[in-house]
């Protein structure tokens, strides 16, 4: 259902997870379908007394890389002729302010702001022309990245794999407009991703037809469409912000991960 309604999980008061609509400063509890139908459930409770959780725990996670020119450009890399595609396993997903927890055996974690597609509806060689039929909405998404990693290894499993590396959420938008949208990554304050999708190699609709063509897409499946230029290291005792225009802003603070096993 496409009404632009923000849509998301929390925890309520009583520590039961529910389904609502942002409105305001508050959270009107539902029932039925993140996707579908949602009917008030109660009064609003504010959003200072829940706990919002990531709006979904996708089947998969298709993550794009190199699709803004000027971060192509500050990673050293060639334009790509086709989207590069990769997976983000489910079990890297968490929801608003849950710690990123950077694992001892990597020396540099990066940030990277991204718009994420919600898949809303089955989908396998979907045209272009009908790509953004098939969208449920949009969320927020930080691909975090092991940096080190990723060059060690020249793949993107372990460099993106890691558990708690793909924060998201607080809010889907329903919505299926690929209008453009700033994105602004920001740590202690401190703007340091200032993007749009604009700019965007390869737009939305293009993502998603090429998308469904390597993969059969499900309702719930996320698409993340490429983070702009300025991604940089973070560190335990910081907080990342991602906002995306119209979409939320998602928080989550760094912690280093005690333990020391191999990963």
């Amino acid at each position: 259902m496409i009404d632009n309604k923000l849509v998301g999980r929390f925890l309520d008061p009583m520590g039961r997870p529910c389904l609502g609509w942002k409105t305001g400063s508050s959270i009107q509890p539902a029932i039925g379908d993140l996707f579908g139908q949602l009917i008030a459930n109660g009064e609003p409770i504010a959003l200072s007394k829940i706990r919002m959780l990531a709006p979904i725990r996708p089947a998969k996670i298709i993550g794009i890389g190199s699709n803004y020119k000027k971060h192509i450009e500050e990673m050293g890399r060639p334009i790509p002729t086709v989207p590069k595609i990769f997976l983000k396993p489910n079990s890297s997903v968490i929801g608003p302010n849950e710690p990123i927890v950077i694992p001892p055996v990597t020396t540099r974690v990066d940030h990277e702001a991204e718009l994420a597609i919600v898949i809303g509806r089955w989908a396998k060689c979907v045209s272009e022309t009908e790509a953004m039929s098939v969208v449920a909405g949009f969320t927020c998404v930080n691909d975090v990245t092991a940096r080190d990693f990723q060059k060690q290894d020249k793949v993107f499993a372990r460099a993106k794999g890691f558990d708690s590396f793909c924060p998201m959420g607080p809010w889907i938008l329903r919505s299926n407009d690929p209008k453009p949208r700033k994105i602004l990554c920001r740590v202690n304050g401190e703007i340091r991703q200032d993007g749009n999708t604009s700019d965007l190699l390869f737009s939305i609709p293009y993502l998603i037809s090429f998308v469904s063509h390597v993969m059969t897409l499900f309702p719930g499946d996320v698409i993340t469409t490429g983070t702009p230029s300025g991604v940089g290291p973070i560190h335990s005792g910081q907080t990342v912000e991602v906002d995306v225009e119209g979409v939320g802003i998602l928080s989550n603070p760094v912690i280093d991960r005690e333990d020391r096993d191999v990963a």
